[in-house]
């Protein structure tokens, strides 16, 4: 029986109210960008970030020049993340194949991924410059060979966050803007005068992004809807709590309502856990403790199962978006689990390897989404297509004939003719409405 050490005692799905404010507030923004296009954005940039510049595009020299003013090991780090990025997609890529087979003699069906036209990737600013969602987002689209990516950012306290930008200068941003918020989202999804109509949006953002791609969704492809970052640990009696506890501080310093949950099969190793964690966010000079304290106090779990098949079973359960495992056998987690966003195998790897420069995606399902959906990946970024043909006149009267009966199984006479047309050209079959009185003619 599974034993609570600590227990959760905020709401993952937040305050109605609030959520309704939100959406009121994004709903209205959209509407507005939709009927007054550039001036709107000007707006509402003005209003939530204080930036109003003349052009909220990045010029070719203004990117050379921010880039220039970047510490030069930022830019190495940069390259570096990138090409672990870059490395990954492409195998993800050679995944995905074309193919076309022949069913039948003269019956051809195929198969081919195109990538998306146009994409709008966002980088979220806020309270951290987020390069990695550069490489995540942008890079990812570029391998799998979409022509055209518009990037945006929000500017930080007033100014150009200088290194996000040489982030999506190399991983291939096409168009770089310096503009945040729903506002960025709503001009990607609906176009402006001076921002392109996109056909599909990925990234990360805060609550009002989220929305934002919510209400757009249909009218503009979104990678996932996504919600406060989640990690999860499972743990044997062999595992390090000093491990345990840094990695946990190491997400919930995301924001005030990041779950951080511990499963484990030891209470000692559970008890410690939550000594080392209290510690540490107390006398440790992490600048981000507060904000660690806010989320681990009201969202932060541990508990205590009598066997790993427990945890497992238990970990399916929350559906985590990150999920490490520190067992003696890290790998039975592939074996033994199916709901996660990414798993994370023994104490040598950790989710900030994920989340910053180790070249998996991080874009990845949140509130247990994982349950029915992967996170964002090369294939994201590719339609995956289908075409037909028949090259033989025995094999289009058969399916013709085939598709007669079958059509009319469900009343559809309109597509039981077409099939009839096929089977009275190719194999000479009679047909009333054709060689009748109903023979359409021009």
């Amino acid at each position: 029986m599974s034993q609570y050490l600590k227990k959760a005692t905020g709401s993952a799905a937040g305050n109605l109210a609030a959520q309704e404010s939100v959406t009121a507030i994004v709903k209205g923004v959209i509407s507005d960008i939709r009927r007054n296009g550039d001036s709107a954005v000007s707006q509402y940039s003005e209003k939530f970030d204080k930036w109003s510049p003349a052009s909220f595009k990045l010029s070719p020299e203004q990117i050379a020049e921010i880039i220039a003013s970047v510490p030069e090991q930022t830019i190495k780090d940069i390259k570096e993340v990138q090409k672990n990025v870059r490395a990954f997609a492409e195998a993800q890529r050679k995944s995905i194949t074309d193919f076309e087979i022949e069913i039948r003699p003269g019956v051809h069906l195929g198969q081919k991924n195109l990538p998306i036209n146009a994409v709008g990737a966002y980088i979220p600013g806020g309270r951290y410059p987020l390069l990695a969602s550069a490489h995540m987002t942008i890079v990812t689209a570029k391998v799998a060979g979409v022509p055209n990516v518009i990037a945006c950012t929000p500017p930080i306290a007033g100014q150009i966050p200088q290194a996000t930008v040489a982030a999506m200068y190399y991983a291939g941003a096409d168009e770089i803007f310096i503009l945040g918020g729903v506002q960025a989202v709503a001009a990607m999804a609906v176009g402006t005068e001076t921002i392109r109509k996109v056909d599909f949006i990925a990234g990360p953002g805060n609550a009002f992004v989220a929305d934002a791609k919510r209400q757009l969704f249909g009218e503009v492809g979104i990678d996932l809807f996504a919600g406060p970052t989640e990690i999860l640990i499972v743990a044997d009696e062999h595992a390090d709590p000093f491990t345990i506890a840094t990695d946990l501080i190491s997400q919930a310093e995301h924001g005030p309502d990041t779950p951080a949950v511990l499963i484990t099969t030891s209470e000692s190793v559970g008890r410690q856990s939550i000594e080392l964690v209290n510690n540490l966010l107390e006398f440790s000079a992490l600048s981000t403790a507060a904000l660690a304290k806010t989320s681990w106090d009201a969202f932060g779990e541990v508990v205590v199962v009598p066997s790993l098949t427990e945890a497992w079973k238990l970990a399916d359960e929350y559906a985590s978006e990150h999920v490490e495992i520190f067992t003696q056998d890290p790998r039975e987690a592939l074996r033994k689990m199916t709901n996660y966003g990414a798993l994370f195998l023994g104490e040598k790897t950790c989710v900030s390897y994920g989340d910053k420069v180790i070249g998996t995606n991080h874009v990845l399902p949140t509130r247990k989404a994982a349950r029915y959906t992967g996170g964002l990946w090369v294939g994201k970024y590719l339609r995956t297509v289908t075409y037909q043909e028949v090259t033989n006149d025995i094999a289009s009267g058969e399916l013709g004939r085939l598709c007669g009966r079958a059509a009319r199984a469900e009343n559809f006479e309109g597509h039981a003719r077409s099939g009839d047309l096929r089977a009275s050209k190719y194999l000479a079959d009679k047909h009333a409405w054709i060689d009748g009185k109903e023979e359409a003619r021009l």
